[in-house]
């Protein structure tokens, strides 16, 4: 990895009448602009560790906290707020128009976990706005990924699953495991009027994640953001917003990969991730010939190599990009 550089400049974009967008950029002014794209749903960028990813000499480095989350505004969590308001179109939109107001051509395009799966969709509407893509722990967040993320993977971690739908169970809004889907159950939670429901359900919805993801990356790790109610409500309510609607995208982007034709990319996946597993990662390879895919054993949700392997990726688009400037 590099040196993490430091924010050059950084802002709040007005994007319509209700939502700004929080964005950032460091590196070299004049190099080769990448995007960053967090995960989760409402993962935000924390505090920046992404751009360690990228060599601050060679790459314009841009990040954004995605709608509803960080420190764009307003928070999911706020009053009032319409979560029709939030859909993966609107996240593309939003991207599209920091873009424009950055005064960017064309941009190298990184994605991790959910974040590979908006960066795919971005690319997949604006393909001419892309010089190659960077994705690591690849997630497709279609119908199949979804059920196995949340009901399929029960059978490793039955405890975990167990109080995951024992809470939904408890809460009295009519859902059953076997009958219902769990991920709509706390869709429906995380929307309820009282606080206290949509901060058990969040609290609940936490300790989930936190088993599902551990594989591979040395136990359980304990995200100390998530001791923040705020952090912790944004994060479930879009994450159960997103997946209970297959992140709002249909066709799903496996069935629109004739898009990213002539676009290169590179695929990082973990053969321990659990989360997603990667077959997931193998269909979108084997459904674009652009793409190169690699694998590490012994790593999740995530590991030392595998962001090796994604700082690799940066600098070898940078080459080809370099390369192709000089023709």
């Amino acid at each position: 990895m590099f040196v993490k550089s430091e924010v050059r400049d950084s802002g709040l974009l007005s994007v319509d009448a209700v939502h700004e967008i929080y964005w950032e950029e460091a590196g070299n002014p004049h190099g080769i602009p990448a995007l960053y794209l967090h995960g989760g749903p409402g993962g935000t960028l924390g505090a920046g560790a992404y751009r360690r990813k990228f060599d601050p000499a060679r790459f314009r480095i841009i990040g954004l906290d995605q709608r509803g989350c960080g420190r764009s505004r307003p928070h999911v969590t706020a009053p009032g707020y319409d979560l029709r308001q939030n859909t993966t179109q609107h996240l593309i939109d939003d991207i599209e128009a920091v873009r424009k107001h950055l005064g960017i051509d064309r941009w190298l395009v990184n994605g991790v976990s959910w974040g590979t799966t908006l960066a795919l969709a971005y690319s997949q509407a604006h393909p001419d706005r892309v010089l190659g893509l960077v994705l690591m722990a690849v997630t497709t967040t279609d119908r199949f990924q979804v059920d196995w993320i949340t009901e399929d993977i029960g059978a490793i971690f039955p405890e975990a699953w167990d109080r995951l739908a024992d809470h939904a169970e408890r809460a009295g809004i009519g859902y059953r495991r076997g009958t219902g889907r769990v991920v709509e159950a706390y869709a429906q939670l995380m929307t309820d009027p009282d606080p206290l429901v949509r901060d058990t359900a969040a609290i609940a919805w936490r300790d989930w994640e936190e088993h599902h993801v551990s594989i591979g990356t040395d136990g359980i790790v304990r995200d100390p953001r998530f001791d923040d109610a705020d952090h912790r409500q944004v994060f479930a309510t879009l994450v159960t917003h997103y997946w209970a609607h297959d992140a709002f995208l249909d066709p799903p982007v496996l069935q629109r990969m004739d898009a990213l034709r002539g676009i290169p990319g590179t695929l990082i996946h973990g053969r321990r991730d659990v989360s997603g597993p990667a077959v997931v990662a193998w269909r979108l390879h084997q459904a674009w010939p652009g793409s190169e895919l690699h694998v590490e054993e012994s790593e999740g949700h995530g590991g030392p190599e595998m962001v090796h392997a994604w700082c690799a990726a940066n600098n070898a688009h940078a080459d080809r990009i370099d390369a192709a400037q000089l023709l």
